[in-house]
């Protein structure tokens, strides 16, 4: 078992280990309510981690959760409403249609 990363807060704790989870990659998070004695010890010591279960895939997960925090940046033009779209973004804020392929 091995410490990928810590996480700013719970939730984003819990999406990477649940994306890397559905990525075949056994990953848990620990650490999960220490927030609550965060005055009693070191707040970085609170934060939670994720940890990995395997420690032959630590690349892959790490190469993994890059990809997570860094998704590309894509810049588009919605074929139905004609809307620009910037970001990450798979579907048009404006009408909801899906980015062309």
């Amino acid at each position: 078992m091995k410490r990928l990363v810590s996480a700013p807060n719970l939730a984003l704790a819990t999406l990477w280990a649940d994306q890397l989870n559905a990525a075949g990659i056994d990953a848990s998070v620990q650490r999960r309510w220490a927030g609550s004695i965060s005055g009693e010890i070191p707040p970085d010591q609170a934060l939670p981690e994720v940890w990995i279960l395997d420690d032959e895939r630590y690349d892959a997960a790490l190469r993994l959760l890059h990809e997570l925090r860094n998704p590309p940046w894509r810049h588009w033009v919605c074929r139905n409403c004609l809307e620009h779209v910037d970001g990450p973004f798979e579907q048009c804020w404006n009408c909801g249609a899906q980015r062309p392929a």
